[in-house]
Parts: structure tokens; sequence; C-alpha cells
């Protein structure tokens, strides 16, 4: 096999590496800089160009490189490139080939384009590491355009009746994509200070996003009426909210499609966003690599493995259980 499954994460012997590690590792492959994927603590940093300035970011000091999306770097036995997954800006898919059989490890990811991210490029394999985050047919995103109206509408109906808005979603991707979905023409746009240092990375960038004012400690809601903030979700019945003023609630994620969960995080208004493919999304990719052999990891593993056997693959289920359940998932 190119790529073991280990307890420290994906493993090349021919290139003596780890893919997103969980513990640390002399070098680590690293698909973006969500702190699922990057850990600290190890030895050597691998990444696509796009990911670095986050993983600075994030991760402080580091020993690390960077290739540009599809070059490729001979490491030991293996040959590597990175390839946009879509998920996030500078997210990536790892391709590894070794003796001529090619493995791609897609991290997370989406395949539809939302205008922040590098757009999702299918990269032929022969065997296909997926996650299955919202491996059920019950998920279908919501259209960008309509996702926008509703965000808007709602929104303005907030700043009429006096009120402010303030939206969770998580601080990279997820936040940037709700800015960019927003109409400046309604009122003053704020951040939380994790949005706003992560906005300052990405527009370095080039990263297109509207302009924002951080709340800080001086903040008075007078002095924005009608603003619409975006926060992480753990800000949203915190102390820093009450710096708003009067406001609503929303939340940003795919799990918004769960009534239940809608119920549970005690929200105002709920928002079917996500940075993952939804199923028709995973299913389009998988058929888009025309790889023969499918490993299912992180989330609804058991179903979705299940699915892709009925459908003809060679699917094989290395999570062992099924773990999408839990919202707090970056989804």
């Amino acid at each position: 096999m190119v790529l073991d499954f280990t307890d420290r994460g994906i493993y090349c012997p021919a290139g003596d590496f780890y893919i997103d590690p969980t513990r640390p590792v002399d070098r680590a492959l690293i698909t973006h800089a969500h702190a699922d994927h990057a850990r600290p603590g190890m030895g050597h940093y691998l990444s696509a160009d796009a990911t670095r300035p986050m993983l600075d970011h994030r991760l402080g000091k580091i020993s690390s490189e960077t290739v540009p999306y599809g070059a490729s770097l001979q490491i030991g036995g293996a040959k590597v490139s990175f390839h946009p997954a879509g998920h996030v800006p500078g997210s990536a898919q790892i391709r590894i080939e070794v003796a001529g059989e090619v493995w791609v490890a897609a991290g997370d990811y989406k395949t539809v384009a939302d205008g922040v991210s590098e757009a999702f490029e299918p990269v032929p394999c022969h065997a296909f590491i997926t996650e299955s985050t919202f491996g059920l047919p019950v998920f279908k995103w919501t259209p960008d355009a309509d996702l926008r109206a509703q965000i808007n509408a709602w929104w303005a109906a907030n700043a009429a009746a006096g009120r402010a808005s303030l939206i969770g979603a998580y601080s990279l991707g997820k936040a940037q994509r709700v800015l960019a979905a927003l109409d400046p023409s309604i009122g003053p746009i704020l951040t939380h200070s994790a949005v706003e240092g992560t906005n300052r990375v990405l527009r370095a960038q080039g990263v297109a996003l509207p302009p924002t004012i951080e709340v800080t400690q001086d903040t008075d809601p007078k002095d924005t009426p009608g603003a619409l903030a975006v926060a992480p979700p753990s800000a949203l019945d915190s102390a820093w909210a009450k710096r708003l003023g009067p406001h609503a609630t929303a939340f940003a994620s795919g799990w918004m499609a769960l009534r239940g969960i809608r119920r549970r995080r005690s929200v105002d208004r709920g928002f079917v966003m996500s940075d993952h493919a939804d199923w028709d999304g995973l299913n389009a990719a998988i058929r888009a690599t025309g790889a023969e052999k499918i490993f299912v990891t992180h989330g609804y593993t058991a179903v979705f493995t299940k699915w892709l056997r009925e459908q003809g693959f060679d699917a094989r289920d290395i999570d062992r259980q099924d773990s999408a359940t839990d919202e707090s998932d970056d989804g």
C-alpha cells in the first residue's frame, strides 16, 4: 500500500512522512490550517504555498517548506504534489505516487466554488481517501445565491427593528464566506478579534473581503447602528456579544440542516452553509477521480462506505465508527 493508516495519522512508508498527523512526528504534510489537521510539535512541516501564511499565524515559528499547487516534489521513493481542495483558503488535497501507483488524501474538501477558496480540482488516482463529515443524503447545501439572499434579508430585518445581528462562524473559511456574502449597504460589518486576525492574513494573500470593524472593549453599539457581527460560535453567548447591545443570533453551519441541532444551538436563525462537501458533492468528487479503491474517514463512515460498496466501489471504512453526529466539528 502507498499509505498506511496508523495511530499517528496517515503514513507513507516510501517517503517516511505523515499526512495531518495527530501526534508529533519528524515530517508532516499538512492539507490545511484548521487545528484538527495542523497541530503543533512536528519536526518539519510541508504544505502548499497558499497554506503557509495561515500555518505561521496559528502555529508560530515552525520549521517548514512549501510548494505551489500542482508542482511535484520527490520525497524518498514518493512523488508528492498538492492540489486545491476548495475547503478553505489554502486547503489542499495531497497526491502521492509510488512506483506508478497514485493515491490522493483529500483532507477536508468542498466541490462547489465559494468565492474565497481556491476551487476544488479532481485529481485522477487509483485510491482516494475521502472524508464523510456530511455523508448522508439529508445533507444538501443551499445554493450560494439563495444563501446570500437569506442572510442579507435577515440582517436587513434586524436592522430595521433596531437590533444588531450576530452570526457564529468558524474564523478560518466559514467567517470569510459569510463576509463575502454580505451587502455592506445594509450597515456596518463588525468582527471578533479571532476572525479579524484571520482576515488580515487572508487579505494579505489577495482574498477580497468587505471592510470590517474589529469589536473592542471600547465599541459602543450606538456608533454602529444596524450592524452585523461575525464571530466564532463560542462567542455567541458570551460577555463579548453583550458589547453589541440588543441583537439577534444565527449560526452558519452544515449542521443547521438538522433541526435538533438548531434547537440545541439556541440561536434565532440557522443558515445551512458548510465548508465540506454535501452528499452530492462527495459522490461527484469520488466519481471524478476514477479511483478504484475508496477509503472513508471522519464522519458517517459506516453509512457512506456501505453506499459506495452498493455502487460497485472497493470501499473501506477507516474510522470504523460514525463520529459526525457531533456538531462541534467545523461543519
